[in-house]
């Protein structure tokens, strides 16, 4: 089994992101299959480079998140692994909140 590369643990919890690529003007619409505090990963049939930089707007729980992203994996016709790199301190409370009310469900 290959260890853990992830900082910390992917939940399989869905959530609407909008995604304004480096350079565009027009977001992208996206669901997200795997949310964690650190990344997610978007299901996307135009897949995106790795290294692509973004904006991403992540709705969780009605409340409208602003991070900044890369893309750090691709998987053709299927999706990207995305890395938050920058948010602020009240938007990482707020998925850290809704990370542990979807893991409670879980249980």
């Amino acid at each position: 089994m290959k260890p853990e590369r992830r900082r910390s643990p992917r939940n399989k919890t869905s959530a609407q992101a909008e995604l304004l690529l480096a350079g565009q003007q027009v977001p992208i619409r996206v669901p997200t299959s795997d949310i964690s505090l650190y990344g997610c990963y978007i299901e996307n049939m135009y897949t995106l480079p790795v290294g692509c930089r973004m904006k991403i707007k992540l709705w969780i729980a009605e409340k409208k998140l602003d991070i900044d992203g890369v893309v750090k994996t691709c998987d053709p016709v299927f999706g990207n692994g995305i890395q938050f790199l920058e948010m602020d301190d009240q938007a990482r409370t707020e998925l850290q909140k809704y990370l542990d009310a979807a893991l409670a469900d879980e249980e």
